[in-house]
Parts: C-alpha cells; sequence; structure tokens
C-alpha cells in the first residue's frame, strides 16, 4: 500500500480522539484554557453529562475578533514564549494549556461555537465550528460574567464520530468524570470561583478565597473534600533547593481504600505521577495496612525548566530533571509532619465508635418475677452485693513475673512500661486529667485502658499502643546503626548487570549500615560477605537485583529497608504487652505518657488506631442531655 498523507479531517480527528476521550476532557482543555485566560469565575454548565452540551463561561481576559479564527486551528497557541531566534521555547512552560489542540479537536468532533469580548474591546465577536467546517466570525451581544471574557460551547460531542459514542459510559458516570476533573483544577486555584451545574442543577459551587496559600487552601480543600478532611490533616511546607513542597497530608488514621483521594499537583497543574504515588506510599508505609492509602493533597513548585509537562497528550503526566531531589523532598517533608503529629489520632474514629453505639432498650418487667430476683433485689437494696463467680486476682506488676509468655519467658524485646519515680501519686491526682490522653480510671475486658481527660475519655487498645511504642523504638535502634549482623559461612557471588553491579557497589557503606555487607567482585558480580541477623537466612541474589532496581528507579536502597522494618514491625507486635494482660494503674498511665511522648502513636504497625477519644458533649448526646 503507498504512502499518502491523510486529509485534514482526518488528521484533526485523530487529533481528537488523543486530547479528547471523554467530556470530562473536553472540561479540561475548556477551563485550562479559562484559567490562563486570568479568569477569575469560571461557569461550567453541563446536559448529558456533557454529550449534549459543555458551556464554559469565564471573565478572562477574552480573544480579539482577528485571533478567533487562528484559535480553532491546530497548534496555534499563545501560551509558548518565541525566542528572540525565531524558535519556540518549550522548556518553561508556565500555563496549564500550551499544545493549541484543544479547541479544534473539539471542533472536529462536536458543534463549537465561541463568543467572546476582549479586554477593552467594544464589541463582542464570535465563531464557529461544526464537525470540521469552518464558519466566518460575526458579531455576537454579549451578556457574560462581566465586562470581558469568553463563553465556549460544545454541543452534541462526538456527533461527527459515531463509533466514539459507542464507547461512552453512561450519563451519570460521564458527569461524575467532569465532577471529579473541575474539582482538582479548584483545589489548584482557590483564588477562583467555579459553579458547576448538571442539567440546571448545582453540583459544585465555590467562591474565590481571599488567602489562597494558607487558610484559604485549606477552605477549598475542605469544601471540596469534606468536612473531615481540615480537622485530619497536617500543614505541609518544605523546601530543598529549588523545590518546594505545600499543601496537607492525612493523619494515617484518615484513610482511604483507593489512591483517588490522593490529590498531586505540580506548578499549579493537577498530574498522576509514579514517583509522587511512590514517595507518598513510602512515608505511609509502616503506617498504614498495605490495602489502605492517606489522604493528601500536596502542592509542588519548582523551575519550569526542572519539570517536562510535555510528555503526554492530556498533560497529566510529568517529568521532573531531579527526580531523586524531589522524592526525597516529599518523604522527608510527610515523614517529618508525621512525626510532629505525635499521638494524634483521626477524629473519624471517634465518629465511627459513636455511630456504632446503639441506646440500650431496656426489657419489659415480668409480671411474676422468679423469687430468686426478688432475692437478689432485697440484698441489693440491703447493700450486700455480690462478686461476679470465680476470683479476682489482684493486677500483677508488668515485669515481676506474675505474667509470662509462652515457655515461662517475658515476651521478646518488649519495651518497658516503668512509671516515673512517684507515678501513683501523681497519676492519681486531678492532674492526670490535664494531659492529651489523660489519667487511667479502668482496665475493661483486660484488653482496653479506659482514660479520663479534661473534656472527655479516651479507650486505648493496651496491645496496639504498646505494639507502635516498641516498634519506635527498635526504628530508633535501626536508625542509629544498631542492625546486627551475622557473617556468611561462605560467602556468596551474586552475579548481576555490570551497571547494576556498580550502582551497588557506590552504596556499599549505605548498605553497611542496613546490616549488608558487600564488596565488588569483578566486572558483573558482588560478593556478599554479612547480610542482617533480623531477616535470618535471605535470598541475597533475589535481594540485591531489588535493591539494583531500587537504585536505578527511586536512588535509593528501599526494599531493604522496608524488609527491616517488616520485620520489627512482626516482632514488636509478638513482644508488646498482650490483650488479656491485666495491668496496675501505675501501668495504665505510664503507657499513657509514652504514647503522648512517641511519634506516630495513634496508630498501630497495621494501621489501625491505638484508640479513641470521645469528648464529653458527645457523651451527652447519646443519653439526651443535649
Amino acid at each position: 500500500m503507498p504512502i499518502r498523507r491523510l486529509p485534514p479531517e482526518a488528521v484533526n480527528r485523530i487529533a481528537a480522539g488523543e486530547v479528547i476521550e471523554r467530556p470530562a476532557a473536553a472540561v479540561k482543555e475548556l477551563v485550562e484554557n479559562a484559567l490562563d485566560a486570568g479568569a477569575k469565575r469560571v461557569a461550567i454548565r453541563i446536559e448529558r453529562g456533557g454529550l449534549g452540551l459543555i458551556s464554559i463561561e469565564d471573565d478572562g481576559g477574552g480573544i480579539p475578533r482577528d485571533e478567533l479564527p487562528l484559535a480553532v486551528e491546530r497548534h496555534a497557541t499563545s501560551k509558548l514564549v518565541a525566542e528572540t531566534n525565531g524558535d519556540v521555547d518549550l522548556l518553561n512552560i508556565f500555563t496549564m494549556g500550551f499544545r493549541g489542540e484543544a479547541l479544534p479537536s473539539i471542533g472536529a468532533v462536536a458543534r463549537l461555537s465561541i463568543v467572546s469580548k476582549a479586554r477593552g474591546a467594544n464589541d463582542a465577536w464570535a465563531i464557529e465550528v461544526e464537525g470540521g467546517a469552518l464558519h466566518p466570525v460575526k458579531p455576537s451581544a454579549w451578556a457574560a460574567l462581566s465586562e470581558h471574557g469568553t463563553r465556549v460551547e460544545v454541543r452534541d460531542l462526538f456527533f461527527a464520530t459515531p463509533a466514539r459514542l459507542k464507547f461512552m459510559k453512561s450519563e451519570r458516570a460521564e458527569m461524575m468524570a467532569v465532577s471529579d476533573v473541575v474539582k482538582r483544577l479548584a483545589m489548584a486555584r482557590p483564588d477562583v470561583a467555579f459553579l458547576l451545574e448538571h442539567d440546571g442543577r448545582a453540583n459544585l459551587r465555590l467562591s474565590a478565597e481571599a488567602d489562597p496559600e494558607n487558610e484559604g487552601r485549606r477552605a477549598r480543600l475542605a469544601a471540596i473534600l469534606g468536612a473531615d478532611f481540615a480537622p485530619n490533616c497536617i500543614l505541609l511546607d518544605q523546601k530543598r533547593d529549588s523545590v518546594r513542597l505545600s499543601g496537607f497530608a492525612g493523619l494515617p488514621t484518615f484513610h482511604r481504600g483507593t489512591r483517588e483521594h490522593q490529590h498531586l499537583f505540580v506548578n499549579g497543574r493537577p498530574v498522576k505521577d509514579k514517583l509522587i504515588v511512590g514517595a507518598v506510599r513510602a512515608a505511609y508505609q509502616d503506617l498504614l495496612a498495605r490495602d489502605r492509602h492517606p489522604v493528601a493533597a500536596l502542592f509542588l513548585d519548582l523551575p519550569a525548566g526542572d519539570v517536562d509537562v510535555n510528555v503526554h497528550p492530556a498533560k497529566t503526566e510529568v517529568r521532573f530533571r531531579d527526580a531523586a531531589l524531589v522524592r526525597g523532598l516529599i518523604v522527608g517533608a510527610l515523614s517529618h509532619a508525621l512525626a510532629g503529629a505525635g499521638h494524634r489520632a483521626s477524629t473519624t474514629t471517634a465518629q465511627s465508635a459513636l455511630g456504632a453505639v446503639r441506646a440500650y432498650e431496656a426489657p419489659q418487667p415480668f409480671l411474676r418475677p422468679a423469687m430468686q430476683n426478688w432475692a437478689l433485689a432485697e440484698r441489693a437494696a440491703a447493700g450486700d452485693f455480690m462478686m461476679p463467680s470465680g476470683r479476682v486476682e489482684p493486677s500483677p506488676v508488668y515485669g515481676g513475673g506474675a505474667e509470662r509468655a509462652e515457655g515461662g519467658a517475658l515476651p521478646p524485646h518488649s519495651a518497658s512500661l516503668t512509671a516515673p519515680p512517684h507515678a501513683g501519686e501523681h497519676y492519681a491526682s486531678a492532674d492526670a486529667e490535664y494531659f492529651p490522653l489523660g489519667a487511667a480510671r479502668a482496665q475493661i475486658h483486660e484488653t482496653y485502658i479506659l482514660a479520663q481527660t479534661e473534656d472527655g475519655i479516651v479507650i486505648v487498645d493496651q496491645h496496639a499502643a504498646h505494639e507502635r511504642l516498641v516498634y519506635e523504638r527498635m526504628k530508633q535502634m535501626l536508625a542509629n546503626g544498631g542492625v546486627r549482623r551475622q557473617a556468611l559461612l561462605i560467602p556468596e557471588v551474586v552475579e548481576l548487570d555490570p551497571s547494576e553491579a556498580e550502582a551497588l557497589a557506590a552504596r556499599a557503606e549505605e548498605l553497611g549500615q542496613l546490616g549488608l555487607v558487600i564488596e565488588p567482585f569483578g566486572p558483573g558480580a558482588i560478593l556478599v560477605r554479612e547480610t542482617p541477623a533480623l531477616l535470618g537466612h535471605i535470598d541475597a541474589a533475589g535481594m540485591l537485583k531489588d535493591l539494583a532496581d531500587d537504585i536505578a528507579e527511586l536512588g535509593e536502597a528501599h526494599a531493604l529497608k522496608e524488609r527491616l522494618e517488616e520485620v520489627c514491625s512482626s516482632m514488636a507486635c509478638r513482644g508488646s504487652v498482650r490483650a488479656g494482660r491485666r495491668l496496675t494503674g501505675d501501668e495504665m498511665n505510664a503507657l499513657l505518657r509514652q504514647m503522648e511522648a512517641t511519634p506516630f502513636s495513634g496508630q498501630c504497625n497495621h494501621g489501625r488506631p491505638t484508640y479513641v477519644e470521645l469528648k464529653l458533649s458527645d457523651i451527652e448526646k447519646l443519653f439526651g442531655r443535649r
């Protein structure tokens, strides 16, 4: 078959298939155009999920009459800077859209009309494109958000490509995709007001925030992500070299089942970047269960020349010049912020607990109660109460020998619950209630500690809480070079790709601090002399290959750290105070004080909350006192 040029109509429809794959993609491109035009108010109106009508109206700078025909030509744009030699600078991109494909692509598969009034102009002008056919510019009456701006209407999307309509989902699904796109753009620009209507009903109405950097951003995120986001997130603002990370990260106990609640932005552009997602996972790796994901809204700002936003037609993927720097900043900033949160747990744990509580309905009394019940009632009235069957032994002191693990020995690696001097006198006083986790009042079912705070109560899972304390102590040992090594009787030679072997040899000192002692052994080979004792017998070849992949992709030996932390987590679980263990008052209060002083103590190693706090007002509501 001979090579031939495709007709312009086919070229435009192919481009439309790459850029405009569904109504949400068209909305994204058009709203980005409005934001690039300097709009402060954007109104989006949708009919039939976007397949019937997409209308985007803004109060931006508008398009002059003589530029309207250029606006609907392929690869015509005002968003790229021309260099002195006539070339176009594709490395420093400061706008949301820049390819010049959106409007002509939409016009190739739909009925497109643009009405615009440029800033300072006396008249408004309109242009229409129907299935790729361009109509002449004509005057138009202007009735818009302000004295200048643009209104773009897209009707009958994909009418010119009926085959594409067969792959569209339901109107509800398409509208949900449109709503998600608008919400992400609104998160990035809290200084802009947004209105989203579907079939005449307002789905989203957001006013512009006066302080888009701090509280304004928090308010915008709370309006989109829900009222639970603001009280359960941590402020981030860190800078390394020329890269700044800001935004909010959710507490570890404030999590979801998918990554859809992680919102990532690079220079104000919503992206879905694997490097950033991996960095977030690394920061939360020992704070959440494997199937749970944190809620976060992270904003990366860096020089335009240090990030390539031109690697995907939809502009949702980016590539960083210094990926290791970006990843290190994200992991470090998140880890530091989460450690600073201390023992904080999300308020949603208390709300879930309150939601599970049901009012107790007293049974109707028998008309003829048994004689034994009458006898019990008389004895109770006389003050002669009966104890439950079985003896209640006094609570043993932890570490005193009364409680033993299987085999008669205390659990290994268990951190003692040693109370400070005069702990009994101090914690027994009312002052203990003013501690964040309050003063211990009782142990329930030999598993849960009930503490009284200044304005409520706290219920602590003693095993989960102590597990986190032990784990954090073991992690500190790892960080301080306390990883014990075991020498191999016969050093193992691992054959690798020469580049991988060279990368591993360059990190020999770092790996040695983690208990893995290696050295080069000729071209393409590594000699393993010692391995971390915590890991026992390991597959050295498999471990080195994983480490080589980590170094190539992430710039650090992530796999070994993760393996060590998993083993420490398992050991901490086995060596912690078990459920069913009776504790004295001093032991319970010592546990509370250690929790207050230990990072990440609001959740155990598996991501479950270690305590639930109920405010007095919540308890009063349960009993109808409020």
